[in-house]
């Protein structure tokens, strides 16, 4: 392997700040802020918007779409049988 020419692979925090959700994995992003994690280590960390934490299809808050309730309406719309 060529010397140089792949980014670093690192331990990195991820943190998801909505939902007070942290992880600890390896990753070649970069970033300036740090965190002190669980091991008394200090990390880059990453915050993101959304994670397994907060996404409605992971918590179950999301929404059910009627499929049915849309073939009916356009149905009646366009008089299809």
């Amino acid at each position: 392997m060529k010397k140089n020419l792949h980014p670093e692979y690192r331990p990195v925090v991820f943190r998801d700040p909505s939902a007070g959700f942290a992880f600890l994995t390896r990753s070649t992003v970069t970033s300036r802020a740090t965190v002190e994690w669980e091991d008394g280590r200090v990390y880059p960390v990453v915050d993101v918007d959304v994670s397994s934490a907060s996404h409605p299809f992971y918590t179950g808050r999301g929404r059910v779409v009627d499929t049915a309730g849309r073939v009916e309406r356009f149905r009646r719309r366009y008089g299809g049988s």
